[in-house]
C-alpha cells in the first residue's frame, strides 16, 4: 500500500470515520485512516454497563438525524435496535459504516510523531513512515485519562480501567468526581447494591444550564432519580464541593484529603472519574493555544499556526462553546471535507455535500453555538423547581 496520501486521519473513532465519509461523499480518493487499535475500540473498551447518554432514535427520513450518527446514510437505532447503545454496540455501529462507505482503514498503527515540511507532513509510525499533504487528528479521548491531577492519584484506579463494574470486590465505594463518568460509575454500582460515596468538586448534579456540556445529561438525572426507594439497590451519598487534593495509601486503607481540610477513609480502592487528558500531546506545539486549550479556524477547524493540520473530536471549541459530544462535533465534519477537498482541486464539492448541509453536518454559525438558551423553564412552573427537586433528591439518596 502506498505511503503517500492526500490526506491522512488519524483516529478511527466517530470523529475520523465521520470525516472520512464526508471526504468521500466529495470524490477526495487517496486518504487513509490509521489508528493503533481497530476502528470503534475506544467505545468497544468502556465497562461493559456503560451506555451513551444522547438517544438514538431513526429519524433521519424527516431531516433529523440520529444524534449518535456520524454520516447522514446511517442511524444506529435503526442498525442496532436499541436507544443507548453500549460501548460495545456502537463499535459495531462504527465498524458498520466503515464497510458501508469502504473507507480505507489501516489498524495496528501507532503514530509516534508528526512533523511539518515543504510537502505538507512526515507522519511517523511504529510500523513505519507516512507522507500527506494534510492530516486530520481525531485520536479521541477514552485512552488518555487524567491520572495526575493531584499527589497521590496513582492510588486510585481510573474510571476507564475498569471493565465491568459488577465485578469489583467490595461493598463500600469512594468516587472522585461528579460528572457524567462519576455519576454513571456510582448508580451502575448503587443498582448493583453497593454503598457509594461520591466526592465531587461542585454539584453538577445541581447545575442549570442550557448547555449539555456543562450540566448532567437527562438520562443521567433519570437514573439518579430511579434509585429513589429502589428495592436492594445501595446508598449513594452525593458530597458536593469537596476538592480532593492528595490520597495517601496506609495498611487500613485510602485516606482522601479535601483542600478544605476534611478527610474521607475508603477501604476500597478510590475510583478516579477526574475525566481525560486528551490526545493532543504529539501535536500540541503544532496548535496555538488559549487559556489552556488548542485554538482552531472557525472556518474549517484547522490549527491557526500549522497549515493543512486540521481536528475533529470531543476536545474542539470555538467562542468558549464545547463540541464534545458527537453530536457537536459532527456539525462540523462538512466543513472540514469542503475545506480540504477544495484544497486539492475537487470540483462540485458544494453539490455533493448538500446532503450534508442538510442534516446539519456544516454548521458555520458559530453564534447559535454559543446562544443555546431556550425559551422554556427547564422543570414545571419556574426554574426553582429543578433546583429544589435535584436538591431533594440529593437528600433523599443520602438517606437511602
Amino acid at each position: 500500500m502506498s505511503s503517500r496520501y492526500s490526506v491522512l486521519i488519524v483516529g478511527a473513532g466517530p470523529a475520523g470515520i465521520g470525516v472520512a465519509a464526508a471526504l468521500k461523499r466529495c470524490g477526495v480518493e487517496n486518504f487513509l485512516i490509521v489508528d493503533a487499535r481497530e476502528p470503534g475500540a475506544s467505545f468497544a473498551a468502556w465497562p461493559g454497563e456503560m451506555r451513551m447518554i444522547t438517544p438514538s432514535f431513526y429519524s433521519n427520513p424527516f431531516g433529523h438525524l440520529d444524534l449518535n450518527s456520524v454520516d447522514p446514510e446511517t442511524s444506529p437505532a435503526d442498525f442496532l435496535r436499541t436507544q443507548h447503545p453500549t460501548g460495545k454496540e456502537y463499535a459495531l455501529y462504527l465498524q458498520a459504516v466503515v464497510a458501508h462507505h469502504q473507507l480505507p482503514v489501516r489498524g495496528g498503527v501507532k503514530v509516534t510523531e508528526i512533523q511539518r515540511d515543504e510537502d505538507g507532513f512526515l507522519v511517523m509510525t511504529e510500523s513505519g513512515l507516512l507522507r500527506a499533504k494534510m492530516v486530520v487528528w481525531a485520536t479521541g479521548q477514552f485512552f488518555y485519562p487524567n491520572e495526575r491531577g493531584f499527589p497521590g492519584a496513582e492510588h486510585c484506579r481510573h474510571s476507564s480501567a475498569v471493565k465491568d463494574w459488577r465485578s469489583l470486590a467490595g461493598s463500600e465505594f469512594t468516587i472522585i468526581g461528579g460528572y457524567e463518568s462519576g455519576i454513571d460509575a456510582a448508580v451502575t454500582l448503587c443498582e448493583f447494591g453497593k454503598n457509594v460515596r461520591l466526592l465531587s468538586r461542585g454539584e453538577p448534579w445541581s447545575v442549570d444550564s442550557p448547555d449539555p456540556s456543562r450540566s448532567l445529561s437527562p438520562r443521567t438525572l433519570d437514573r439518579v432519580r430511579s434509585l429513589l426507594g429502589r428495592p436492594g439497590a445501595g446508598r449513594l451519598e452525593l458530597v458536593g464541593n469537596e476538592d480532593i487534593r492528595r490520597v495517601e495509601k496506609g495498611a487500613d486503607g485510602w485516606t482522601l484529603h479535601a483542600q478544605n481540610g476534611g478527610t474521607t477513609v475508603s477501604r476500597t480502592q478510590p475510583i478516579l472519574a477526574s475525566g481525560y487528558a486528551g490526545g493532543f500531546a504529539l501535536v500540541g506545539e503544532l496548535f496555538d493555544h488559549r487559556e489552556g486549550r488548542p485554538v482552531f479556524h472557525e472556518s474549517c477547524d484547522e490549527s491557526t499556526i500549522t497549515p493543512g493540520l486540521f481536528y475533529s473530536g470531543p476536545e474542539l471549541a470555538h467562542r468558549g462553546s464545547l463540541f464534545c459530544f458527537i453530536y457537536k462535533f459532527r456539525s462540523r465534519f462538512g466543513l472540514i471535507a469542503r475545506e480540504i477537498a477544495e484544497r486539492l482541486g475537487v470540483m462540485g464539492v458544494e453539490k455533493s455535500l448538500e446532503i450534508y448541509a442538510t442534516a446539519g453536518l456544516m454548521n458555520e454559525d458559530l453564534d447559535c453555538c454559543t446562544s443555546c438558551e431556550c425559551a422554556l423553564e427547564p422543570v414545571g412552573e419556574s426554574g426553582s423547581d429543578r433546583g429544589e427537586m435535584l436538591e431533594a433528591a440529593r437528600h433523599s439518596l443520602a438517606e437511602i
